[in-house]
């Protein structure tokens, strides 16, 4: 068994996908605009989980993106080999972080917000 996909709650799921897509790099696995259906994936891992950027119109959705956020909890976890060039690069584009990459025990780490209700964290992959 393997996890083929797993979802964000994000405000405007078309919004959330031009920019996990056009900003983040992800590429399209699935988009069905009439179905509010939006579907992204790790171009460097074509056959890897898929991430639903799922519409929060269900209240109780809703309510847990929000309160998740404003508790300043990252929603999802994205590695990468070098957090310090993705923060550079994703700032240049105009990516809001909480803060500079930092290191302790766990690795090198940043956290940005999606622009959709969400807040990510980029972990450097070891």
């Amino acid at each position: 068994m393997r996890i083929k996909m797993c979802g964000v709650h994000v405000v405007d799921p078309a919004t959330a996908f031009a920019f996990y897509r056009d900003v983040l790099g992800f590429e399209e696995l699935m988009a069905v605009p009439e179905y509010n259906l939006y579907i992204v994936r790790s171009p460097q891992d074509p056959d890897g989980v898929g991430l639903l950027l799922e519409p929060s119109d269900n209240p109780v959705a809703e309510a847990y993106r929000r309160g998740v956020y404003e508790q300043g909890l990252p929603v999802v976890v994205f590695g990468t080999p070098d957090v310090r060039a993705e923060y550079e690069r994703l700032s240049a584009l105009g990516v809001w972080f909480t803060g500079e990459p930092t290191s302790d025990q766990s690795g090198t780490s940043a956290v940005f917000d999606d622009t959709c209700g969400n807040l990510i964290q980029i972990h450097q992959d070891e």
